[in-house]
């Protein structure tokens, strides 16, 4: 091949390499309206708010705003989906792979392989890859972040908190204690009763989500292995047990139980025994702080975006305690020296 060829390909070889990077990053830049009940509007940058309507493409920079009793779907490139709730905003683009939520409810799935996504709400961002979620942002500056498939690694940028939110899991960031609280686990059947599921197409994760559900039903079945425990702690059944059955049969197969499937579990034992969700959670977050004395593999399941997938910090899985805020006098709080020339005075 001629040398002046090898100069023309070169550029285009650069060009092609770089491209699915570009693309990447851009997804997000645009996205298309797939549905609109009741009042949805576009609010272009600088100028007046206007309908919404289906097939029409919002591009970056502008918002979209939902009203009473409203809800709207959009779509992107990379097939992520965001669904918005009534009285919600939503700022389409920024920075990278980064969604704004202002206000208001919204689900998010982002497809498996199609380089993750971060959250960004108010104060806390989730960063994602190959997960559905639900969350809200309350006017309070509450901020509700639940896990329907997948994982999520939230981050509380200020004062350098970060947590691991599983499948089945909710975490809730409190403005007035400045961080976030420890993962409950929720009944995703309940949480599948949400507007932004029912009311739109099935989500492509449904069956990932049915997954889960079936998992944490598995807990509790006859003849399971928490049913045996609370059997052998003498009670007849785990709806009978007294709470000292249940959770003595409950600690024996926490214990033992893989340390994947512990939420599972957890989640499976509170909706048989609602009851007993504070005690249960509690023997669950003791048992994780002995088994994850340090940071484990399963805190290490987000990487360093590099054109594919979305970075996250080193995600441990359980809560960190935050060292709070110490605001230093700028006045001393001792008694100024005295010069041996002057003797303090007595009284």
């Amino acid at each position: 091949m001629e040398r002046g060829g090898i100069l023309l390909i070169a550029p285009i070889a650069l060009a092609l390499a770089n491209w699915p990077n570009q693309v990447a990053a851009a997804d997000f830049g645009e996205a298309q309206v797939t549905q609109v009940v009741q009042d949805v509007k576009v609010v272009p940058a600088g100028a007046a708010s206007r309908p919404a309507a289906v097939n029409e493409t919002i591009r970056q920079g502008n918002a979209v705003q939902t009203g009473v009793q409203s809800r709207s779907e959009l779509t992107f490139k990379d097939k992520t989906i965001t669904r918005l709730g009534e009285k919600s905003i939503f700022n389409v683009g920024g920075d990278g792979r980064t969604i704004d939520m202002g206000s208001g409810q919204f689900l998010l799935y982002v497809p498996k392989r199609a380089g993750g996504a971060k959250v960004k709400m108010g104060p806390v961002t989730a960063a994602i890859t190959g997960t559905t979620v639900l969350g809200q942002v309350y006017p309070s500056g509450i901020v509700e972040f639940t896990v329907l498939e997948g994982s999520a690694c939230m981050s509380l940028d200020r004062v350098g908190q970060t947590l691991q939110v599983n499948a089945g899991q909710m975490v809730v960031y409190d403005p007035l204690a400045m961080r976030l609280e420890n993962p409950v686990e929720v009944d995703l059947q309940e949480q599948l009763n949400s507007p932004l599921v029912t009311g739109f197409r099935p989500l492509p994760s449904s069956g990932l989500i049915q997954e889960t559900i079936e998992s944490q039903r598995q807990v509790v079945a006859p003849n399971s292995d928490l049913d045996r425990a609370v059997r052998a702690a003498g009670a007849a059944s785990i709806a009978t047990a007294t709470p000292d059955q249940f959770m003595q049969g409950f600690n024996s197969v926490l214990v033992s139980y893989p340390a994947s499937q512990v939420r599972t579990l957890v989640a499976g034992a509170i909706r048989a025994r609602p009851d007993l969700a504070d005690r249960i959670r509690a023997a669950a977050y003791s048992a994780r702080r002995v088994r994850y004395s340090g940071y484990s593999k399963d805190g290490k399941d987000f990487k360093e975006y590099k054109g594919k997938e979305i970075v996250a910090p080193e995600c441990p899985p359980t809560n960190q305690f935050v060292q709070p805020f110490i605001i230093t006098p700028l006045t001393p709080q001792f008694p100024p020296p005295v010069s041996p020339e002057q003797p303090p005075r007595g009284g």
